[in-house]
């Protein structure tokens, strides 16, 4: 396809996920990016429409008759629920769309594979919605990156309807088991976890322990009814302790290599952000991060993929593999509650 020719593209589910990438898509369209918008699925007409009034694209209630209608169709985004992703995807890479598919990729392996298998082979495209990948704090930490040894995630949230067809584990922790998976690049050697359901049938509350083939240990906790809102990841590597905030895209790296060099009052005044006492011996810096929107960067690079018909960023294997981490410390908690009697 020429560099200069739109892809087309369509939303599949427009609930709040939905309209966020409509949005996306639109603003890229509007930015002289080489995309059309042009057709938006949910099964209420009532909400297909309200998104197509908006956003000015045609609506349809069924992937079929959007197919039939709006094409030819390069590529969709899948935002319905994820029980429905494997359902969604399969008629749509029949088709020879490409597909960016919200987190987590299905809801269970088999349908994992499943897509993987259309996708193989029908020559297509997936690319899984794991869209903190793209947080430019992220991108600066992985530039910082040499020995990870221990990370440490917190991922609270305030207790909102949205997503509760899956537990906390798939529906927040899995950013953070992706980025971390991600970064140490070795074998998971031993799961730990504990987790109870609070305000919802699932668990809404859990915290885990990931032991690395390689040494490395990660603890995990992950919250939906929490009061407040935190999205933390901290990594210590040799040398090293790197602090990020997804919501800031903030990036503080503390190294006790460069201590010496530090003039004292500027020491002072950069240990008071991070709580240490100057005379800790700590060098810290605030690492310099380009900020941006993730789900447009996100988004942005899927139909980048498309064009250049290379290996996405975040591929379909790296969301099945998130998954199966996720769906593995699902049943470690089962295990646990087990143990425990609760």
């Amino acid at each position: 396809m020429p560099a200069s020719q739109p892809l087309r593209v369509a939303v599949v589910g427009a609930g709040a996920f939905g309209r966020n990438h409509l949005r996306v898509y639109r603003e890229l369209e509007q930015a002289g990016e080489a995309v059309q918008l042009a057709a938006v699925v949910d099964p209420n007409p009532a909400v297909a429409a309200e998104a197509a009034a908006k956003f000015g694209v045609a609506p349809f209630e069924t992937i079929e008759a959007c197919l039939e209608a709006a094409a030819p169709l390069d590529a969709a985004s899948i935002c319905v629920p994820t029980v429905h992703h494997a359902s969604t995807a399969a008629p749509l890479l029949a088709a020879g769309l490409d597909l960016l598919i919200e987190k987590p990729l299905a809801a269970s392996l088999a349908d994992a594979d499943r897509i993987l298998d259309l996708s193989r082979r029908h020559g297509r495209i997936v690319q899984a919605g794991h869209l903190e990948r793209f947080n430019p704090a992220v991108t600066a930490a992985r530039q910082q990156l040499h020995q990870p040894m221990f990370f440490e995630s917190h991922r609270l949230s305030v207790f909102t309807p949205r997503s509760l067809d899956v537990d906390v584990v798939l529906d927040l922790m899995i950013h953070d088991l992706d980025i971390v998976l991600s970064l140490v690049d070795s074998p998971v050697r031993e799961v730990r976890a504990v987790g109870l359901p609070v305000l919802s049938k699932k668990v809404d509350i859990a915290n885990v322990r990931l032991e690395f083939e390689n040494g490395c240990v990660s603890n995990f906790t992950a919250s939906r009814v929490s009061t407040e809102r935190v999205r933390k990841l901290r990594f210590f590597q040799p040398h090293q302790y790197l602090s990020l905030d997804f919501a800031r895209q903030d990036l503080l790296m503390i190294d006790v290599t460069a201590a010496a060099g530090m003039d004292p009052a500027q020491l002072a005044a950069l240990a008071q952000m991070v709580g240490q006492h100057p005379s800790a011996g700590l060098s810290l810096k605030k690492i310099s991060v380009e900020q941006g929107e993730p789900l447009r960067l996100e988004i942005a690079s899927f139909l980048n993929a498309v064009r250049t018909r290379t290996t996405p960023v975040v591929s379909g294997e790296d969301g099945r593999a998130a998954l199966a981490l996720a769906l593995e410390i699902n049943r470690a908690i089962v295990a646990h509650s087990e143990r425990a009697g609760l």
